[in-house]
């Protein structure tokens, strides 16, 4: 932490925010110490990211002031942020895809020689960054959409630091990147917070929040429930402040049982292990896909499906399982392969509406972006996926649309008093829960699941693998693709494990232990693995 005699970054104090009928943020008093990292976290819509829109000027507050380092903040004014050295890195990166790398980390605030932009000056200082941060330069030629995420967030850094930021906010830093990834991005903080710099992150994943906070802040409805330092935190603790009441209390319970019974740590925020059970009964073969190929992505691999069970992706992070999916739901026009449904072959899917017609659904991993029509509400985007079954004599009837998307929405722990809300307005798990009530509302036979849990906290998280269980039991197969392995162990009735877009072998239930090490063996190719059924 910082010395005392340094002024704070941040003093929040009686800060409010109402939306309409909704209070985000309740009388906030929060303090961001100089040169520290300090970590929010709290469940999906707990008012973590409503208090950093008000740092980064985006939200005025209802009520209440902001000082920043002794200096009162202007209330939504963005640039008066900036002035103050805020920079805000979200989820949704601000990447121009079709820039260079020192393009996008001088966006905004190019070098110029005599009125013209200078390309030397801005790579030049480029390299300086990257060689400041310990990370490799991206060749001058290359455009910035074609790199890693985790690469384009080291941009996103880079900006803020040509903008001489003193705070840094990150939104969900880690949540779409593999563990190598993740570790250097935590390297890469811990290098900033030497350099002075504050950071302020949201994390569901509690595992890094332990590892590298300073300060830990825990937000529940709204309210801040607590500011502790690290060292008064664990991760039972942490759950059950953030969820309050016998659920809270019950994960956590679950989460000190697993401690005791020595289970290692994993490396994300999976719901606590839960007890060891065989496969779920095969149902009849659902869906059977052989030498499923897309050109530079993935080669030759074959999958099979039975009703009542879900099939696990197992790998890292460019293995290929998102590229399976999207080619399995019709997204991939150049994939290629053999495909069954219920026992007969059919012409592969080169559209999402043959797809559909196969009774084969995509739960995306880029909810807003390819899965939500965020200006509608809550029930047109669950019910657009059957519009005849709340239709009657042929027009849409919204008594019937609200009365139907509820009812598939309460399923997934999503609240009826909210189904008519604009769905950007509310959290990420509620956005995921809405997607999920969709394919309950129509019931497709297949529904492909990528990265159902992304960036949604670990009471949702809980719900959701539940809610996909019980889907499942219900009749349903399922192929779910998670970068928390562990998820993927909790769930899974048969794991298909590919690497380098090939399929490494598959794990069963049945025979074998699912484990995260027994995935990670089978993608390095460590452990001879069983071949596929």
């Amino acid at each position: 932490m910082s010395a005392p005699s340094q002024p704070e970054a941040v003093r929040i104090r009686g800060v409010s925010r109402r939306f309409g009928a909704v209070q985000a943020l309740r009388d906030i008093d929060l303090t961001l110490e100089t040169g520290a990292v300090h970590a929010l976290v709290g469940e999906n819509g707990a008012g973590k990211s409503t208090c950093f829109g008000i740092l980064a000027g985006r939200i005025p507050p209802s009520d209440g002031t902001v000082e920043v380092f002794g200096e009162p903040l202007s209330a939504g004014d963005p640039r008066a942020s900036r002035r103050h050295g805020i920079v805000a890195i979200y989820q949704e990166l601000t990447i121009v895809p079709a820039l260079s790398a020192h393009a996008n980390v001088f966006l905004g605030q190019s070098l110029s020689r005599r009125g013209w932009l200078s390309e030397r000056a801005m790579r030049r200082r480029y390299l300086e960054l990257c060689e400041r941060l310990g990370v490799k330069a991206v060749p001058a030629g290359v455009a910035a959409g074609t790199l890693s995420v985790a690469d384009q967030q080291i941009l996103e850094i880079m900006r803020a630091l040509v903008s001489e930021a003193r705070i840094v906010l990150l939104d969900e830093p880690t949540a779409s990147l593999a563990q190598p990834e993740r570790e250097a991005l935590l390297e890469l903080m811990r290098s900033l917070r030497a350099e002075g710099i504050t950071l302020a992150f949201v994390s569901h994943n509690l595992d890094e929040v332990l590892e590298i906070a300073d300060a830990i802040t825990v937000f529940r409805d709204g309210r801040l429930i607590e500011t502790a330092p690290r060292s008064a935190w664990t991760k039972p603790r942490l759950v059950a402040q953030m969820l309050g009441g016998e659920t809270g209390e019950r994960l956590a319970q679950e989460l000190l049982a697993q401690d005791d019974d020595g289970a290692a740590a994993g490396h994300g925020a999976a719901p606590a292990a839960r007890p060891s059970r065989p496969a779920r009964p095969r149902g009849e073969l659902l869906l059977r896909a052989e030498e499923v190929t897309v050109p530079n992505a993935i080669e030759g691999v074959s999958l099979e499906l039975h009703a009542g069970q879900i099939v696990g992706l197992g790998g890292l992070v460019g293995s290929g399982r998102t590229t399976l999916l999207r080619a399995l739901a019709g997204l991939e026009p150049s994939a290629s392969g053999r495909l069954w449904v219920d026992g007969r072959e059919r012409p592969w899917p080169r559209t999402v509406r043959r797809a559909r017609e196969y009774g084969i659904a995509l739960l995306p991993e880029d909810r807003k972006g390819e899965g939500l029509v965020l200006s509608m509400s809550a029930m047109e985007n669950v019910t657009m996926s059957d519009w005849r079954g709340v239709a009657r004599w042929s027009l849409l009837s919204r008594r019937r649309m609200a009365s139907c998307a509820s009812a598939s929405a309460e399923k997934f722990g999503f609240r009826a008093a909210r189904i008519g809300e604009t769905v950007r307005n509310l959290s990420g798990g509620n956005q995921q829960k809405l997607l999920l009530a969709r394919w309950q509302h129509c019931r497709p036979r297949v529904l492909l699941a990528d990265e159902p849990t992304r960036g949604i906290d670990i009471g949702a998280k809980d719900e959701i693998l539940t809610a996909l269980e019980q889907m499942a039991r219900e009749g349903l197969g399922i192929v779910v693709v998670s970068s928390e392995l562990e998820e993927v162990t909790v769930v899974s009735d048969r794991v298909a494990v590919l690497a380098e877009g090939r399929l490494m072998g598959v794990l069963d239930r049945d025979r074998d232990a699912i484990t995260v090490a027994q995935i990670l063996n089978t993608a390095y190719d460590v452990e001879v693995a069983h071949a596929p059924a």
